[in-house]
């Protein structure tokens, strides 16, 4: 029998889309059509569930599947035990509190005593205990934002991206109460081929992720600058310099975390720095 793992992913929606994004960036090749609730990878020994994503805690734990890519807000609410091994960087949200926009707001006391509705009531119980409030959660599983207009409860607890949603039903976000994005999470007692295979897959994220949040930085310098340049753009070891036609001038080529070549921008013209480009990375191998 062919030796392949099994990871759970969200079967439709945003943190779906981004996962086989991420997938797909790791050349593993795989049909997903609509409605498919299952598929295996042709290049990569690995098995595709495609599931609602809060199920995808407790198939994980289970060891249904081995791996799954889910909302930490999911994977928090569901309590399972699995181990959390990677943040993914995407499908970032936040749970909060919102209220009535015409209501006025003083802080968390405002909730003392009223009746909140959510679809999140372990995490929204947890930071009610921990603040000292005493409130009555009212579980209920979508549309939690009419809650409010119809009387069963004073503000509501739920899952904000923009925004858009709250504004549209009436309503205004006033506490932040967890911050969440994509995690990859796997069963606890996975045997060793498959932890080895786990390992490969890992090494593929990593070479992507490490892609993304690094360019490919390319410029000409004058050689009496070239000290000063290669200070503000240091490179994963050193930057290379290669010699131009044009006598007295290089090239200093170099790999930077994006943010990092921003916040020097600046410095690197003012040393004499010109031709600047700056080119994605597909794939970062350190």
């Amino acid at each position: 029998m062919e030796k392949i793992i099994r990871i759970a992913v969200q079967k439709s929606g945003r943190l779906s889309d981004d996962s086989l994004k991420l997938i797909k960036e790791c050349g593993i090749k795989f049909y997903n059509g609509t409605g498919k609730l299952k598929s295996t990878a042709t290049n990569f020994p690995i098995e595709f569930l495609f599931l609602r994503d809060d199920d995808i805690p407790g198939y994980v734990a289970d060891g249904v599947a081995d791996l799954g890519i889910v909302g930490e807000n999911e994977l928090v609410e569901k309590d399972k035990k699995v181990q959390t091994l990677k943040k993914l960087g995407f499908s970032k949200c936040r749970l909060s509190l919102a209220i009535p926009k015409g209501q006025t707001y003083s802080g968390l006391s405002y909730f003392e005593g009223k009746n909140i509705a959510t679809s999140y009531p372990k995490i929204l119980g947890d930071y009610l205990t921990e603040k000292g409030i005493n409130a009555e959660i009212h579980e209920i599983s979508g549309s939690v934002e009419i809650a409010p207009s119809i009387g069963l409860a004073e503000g509501i607890c739920d899952i904000v991206s923009s925004g858009s949603t709250l504004m549209m039903n009436g309503l205004k976000e006033v506490e932040e109460i967890f911050t969440s994005e994509a995690v990859l999470i796997a069963n606890e007692n996975l045997a060793s081929w498959k932890q080895e295979i786990v390992e490969k897959l890992l090494f593929r994220m990593n070479a992507v992720q490490k892609g993304k949040s690094n360019k490919y930085v390319l410029l000409n310098a004058p050689n009496h600058a070239l000290d000063k340049i290669i200070s503000l753009i240091p490179g994963m070891r050193s930057p290379t310099i290669l010699p131009l036609a044009q006598e007295g001038w290089s090239s200093v080529h170099s790999v930077l975390n994006e943010d990092q070549f921003w916040e020097n921008i600046e410095e690197l013209r003012a040393a004499g720095a010109e031709g600047i480009l700056v080119v994605p990375i597909e794939k970062m191998v350190i």
